[in-house]
Formats: structure tokens, C-alpha cells, sequence
């Protein structure tokens, strides 16, 4: 439920949570609570949660000589950029032909939408209520860029979706640096910030990091969300646990590199930002175009970390997961890559297969090796043709004999990578992503074909 109090005040509710910010004089976006719901809470009531000052204090720099007790440091922000007295880490760098860096977003204008518009180019959730979709836009003090912020509520999951989109109204090229998902400042410190790290074969390993001053963060730099680092965290009261407690997750709903950071500042307020990977970052924007950022998912529980993972198991399952199979349980697979390995040949699958049918197993899933000459890791990535030796009656053939035996048959395939020893790469050594005259590092001895390239997609 989204509710405008006193035509400045901004509340979302769900069915157990409670998320509120309000329009400042000045334009700018407070954030004033996050926690259980509040239900009925007034615009004066929400009004409480606003910080009061009475003077500036000590070596901040105050916004404007009009109002000195505005000092964007000290305050809990939706939004933030540079160059006006937030020094915090900011949730939008922009630089300008001219080369300034400064952005100031104020509020324009706010409307409650019936549907949720759906992005270009990115995943996202879907199936919202009608009027649960908040579109905030906020224009920079210099008139040039527009920022759009969405908030996406489910209310019977206990979910509030963050997206932001910029838009460049103005004659000239801007670059941007960084623009991320979802902003959270906290009033207070010691948060206990949850990470899931690893490695191959080694995945979501849990650490519990007390975020007590400086900063903490958690990001991909791989191209992809990786094995390394999850983009879900949890920050947590210290005295939470699996069933009691406050706590806050977060997931991006994006498979890029991406970053999880937390922040508290001298003055013990706690800034969380979620969002594409800043390191590496650098987009365009031309006159008249906008660039998305991915969306990312918020919940909040006052029931610990179990509260955090039903909220969450009940979002994926009614908003993100799609067609057939969201509703269907997954079958009992095989996959042919721990039994054979590259060495195997029509006779040693059917082998494999008629076990597996006997056991009751529903899917068989041939795994690398069926292609090319792919006897071993080296060769034959992007010749996606069968090899008769391994397969004389093809893939057509094999899965006639799978589904013979009264299985499913799927297949592995990775067509965004190609080896150096193939014929598509002896044949179009331009469509692999590297630089011209330098020696390339390689993972798994295979490159990365060129996306953005309409032949190779193709």
C-alpha cells in the first residue's frame, strides 16, 4: 500500500513492514523509517522521525547560507551525489562535459503508477497489485539531468523493490561513473553485515562483519555475480538470531558484477548502497537517452534471519521465477560430466542411461564433450556441431533413446565462450573480446565472444 501523507510524506506498506521518507523545504529526500509496520501512522506521527538540528556543527559543510542546519552528511538520504557536503559514498557520480562532478537532485514531482513499466534490457520482478508502483523524480539543481527513483511494493511478500533510472535532458554527452539500485541510511551504528563469499565448488560461505566505523563491502569484479561473491547481505541488530531479532536483506536482480557496501560516518549513521560494481564502470549517456539501473529487492523482518529467508523464498517464487516450471516440482536429473567426463561415446551414455531409468531418474542432461573435436578443455568452444565419432546418430538420435526410456533429455551448451583452437575463431578471431597487440589471460583456456556484436549474436 502507498500512501502521500500531507503531500510530502511518502509511506509504503506490506502486510508486516513499514518504509517512509518525506520531501525536505529544500527538496531534497529524507528517509525516516524502516521497520515493522505502522499501521494508521499519521504525517505527524512520521514526522517524528525526522531529525531535528538547531544549528550547524562542527567542520560540515552547510547546503546553503539560507538554511544552516541542512548538512547533507548528517542526514538520512534517499539519494545522494557529490560536490554539496555529502561526502559519504554516493549513490550517483555523474561528470559533465565541463568536467564538474557536483549533482544536487530535488524533488519534482511524484506519481503512483497502476503497473509496473518493464525494463529494456534487465530482469526484474513482475505481478504487482495495481497502485503499488511509486515513481519519484527528482531534477538536478542545474536543470540538465532527471533522476527517477521506483519503488516496487508486495505487500503480502513483505518486499519493497528499489530501481533508479537517469534520464540527460540536456545538449551534451555526460559520463557516468556510477548509479546504483537501492539506498539505506540508518540512524545508529554496529550493524552486524552478513556476506555469502566463496569459490568454485565452495559457495556462500557466511560472514558476520560488526560494521562499527569505515566501510565494508562486498563486490564482483568478474564480469559476473559469481561464485566469489552473492549479491544478497543481511544487516542485522547484534542481538538477532535465526528466529528473533531486526534485520534487512538485500538482493540485486542482476547476474553482473555488482557491489554490496556499508558505511558509517563520523557521526554514526550507517549508509548501505547496492548496485552495479562502480570499479570498471564508466557509461555514456547521450542527449535524450537514460540509462536503468537493475532493480533490488528489500525486506525487512522483526523475526530474525528465518523471517528474512521466508520473505524472501515467497517473492522468488510468486515474482521472479517464470513459465512452466515455476509452479512444477523440478525433476530427478543425471548429468553425464561426473560419470564420463569428456570420454564417452553413444554406447557408454545409454549405459548411463538405462541405470539411471531404472533408478526412477526423470531428466538426463548430456554435459560437455558432444561437440566439435572436444576430447578436452583446449579445443573446439563455438563449433556447436556434433561430433558422429562420439555421436553417429546425432543429438537427434540420442535423445529419441533418452526419451525411449522414458526420460527428459537436456543438453549443456555455453555459447557465449569460444577456445582459441576452433574453427569459429580461426574463422572470425574479431569476435573474441581482447586487446589488439596484447598477450590475453585466459580462464579455462576460452575467451569471451563479443555480445554487443550483432553478427555474433546472430
Amino acid at each position: 500500500m502507498i500512501k502521500i501523507l500531507d503531500q510530502s510524506i511518502f509511506c509504503l506498506s506490506t502486510r508486516n513492514t513499514t518504509y517512509m521518507f518525506q520531501k525536505l523545504p529544500s527538496g531534497h529526500l529524507e528517509h525516516l523509517y524502516y521497520g515493522s509496520l505502522l499501521p494508521g501512522v499519521t504525517g505527524e506521527e512520521a514526522r517524528a522521525f525526522s531529525e531535528k538540528r538547531g544549528c550547524e556543527t562542527g567542520n560540515m559543510i552547510v547546503y546553503s547560507q539560507d538554511d544552516k542546519t541542512l548538512l547533507l552528511e548528517d542526514t538520512c538520504l534517499e539519494v545522494s551525489g557529490e560536490g554539496k557536503g555529502d561526502i559519504r559514498e554516493p549513490f550517483l557520480e555523474v561528470i559533465r562535459s565541463d568536467g564538474s562532478r557536483t549533482t544536487d537532485f530535488l524533488f519534482e514531482k511524484a506519481e503512483v503508477l497502476q503497473e509496473k513499466e518493464p525494463f529494456d534490457d534487465l530482469p526484474g520482478s513482475y505481478g504487482m497489485e495495481p497502485g503499488e508502483h511509486l515513481c519519484v523524480t527528482l531534477r538536478d539543481a542545474a536543470g540538465d539531468l532527471a533522476l527517477e527513483l521506483h519503488y516496487y511494493v508486495y505487500e503480502n511478500e513483505d518486499v519493497i523493490c528499489r530501481s533508479a533510472r537517469l534520464l540527460n535532458q540536456s545538449d551534451s554527452a555526460v559520463r557516468i561513473e556510477r548509479l546504483m539500485s537501492a539506498q539505506l541510511d540508518l540512524r545508529g551504528s554496529g550493524y552486524v553485515m552478513s556476506t555469502f563469499t566463496g569459490a568454485w565448488a565452495r559457495e556462500m560461505d557466511r560472514t558476520d562483519t560488526v560494521v562499527s566505523a569505515g566501510k565494508h563491502q562486498v563486490s564482483s569484479c568478474g564480469g559476473a555475480s559469481s561464485n566469489r561473491a552473492n549479491p544478497f547481505v543481511m544487516f542485522s541488530s547484534p542481538d538477532a538470531g535465526e528466529d528473533h531479532g531486526r534485520c534487512v536483506g538485500m538482493n540485486l536482480i542482476y547476474s553482473g558484477n555488482h557491489c554490496e557496501l556499508a558505511e558509517v560516518n563520523a557521526y554514526g549513521k550507517t549508509r548501505i548502497l547496492t548496485g552495479i560494481e562502480p570499479r570498471g564502470f564508466s557509461w555514456t549517456l547521450e542527449p535524450q537517452e537514460s540509462f536503468q539501473a537493475p532493480e533490488a529487492v528489500l525486506t525487512f523482518s522483526g523475526k530474525g534471519w528465518t523471517g528474512i529467508s521466508l520473505n524472501m523464498h515467497r517473492f522468488i517464487r510468486e515474482h521472479i521465477v517464470r513459465g512452466k516450471w515455476k509452479d512444477k516440482e523440478r525433476p530427478v536429473l543425471l548429468n553425464s560430466w561426473e560419470a564420463a567426463y569428456f570420454q564417452f561415446d553413444e554406447g557408454r551414455l545409454m549405459k548411463l542411461a538405462k541405470a539411471a531409468a531404472d533408478a526412477g531418474i526423470e531428466l538426463f542432461v548430456l554435459d560437455d564433450g558432444w561437440f566439435g573435436k572436444r576430447n578436452d578443455d583446449t579445443s573446439s568452444l563455438g563449433d556447436w556441431t556434433e561430433n558422429r565419432k562420439k555421436l553417429p546418430g546425432g543429438l537427434k538420435g540420442l535423445s529419441g533413446k533418452i526419451k525411449s526410456l522414458g526420460m527428459d533429455f537436456g543438453i549443456w551448451v555455453e555459447p557465449e565462450m569460444v577456445n582459441v583452437d576452433s574453427d569459429l575463431y580461426r574463422n572470425h578471431p574479431e569476435w573474441a573480446l581482447a586487446i589488439p597487440g596484447r598477450a590475453h589471460s585466459e580462464g579455462r583456456n576460452q575467451r569471451i565472444l563479443d555480445l554487443t556484436n550483432p553478427d555474433v549474436v546472430d
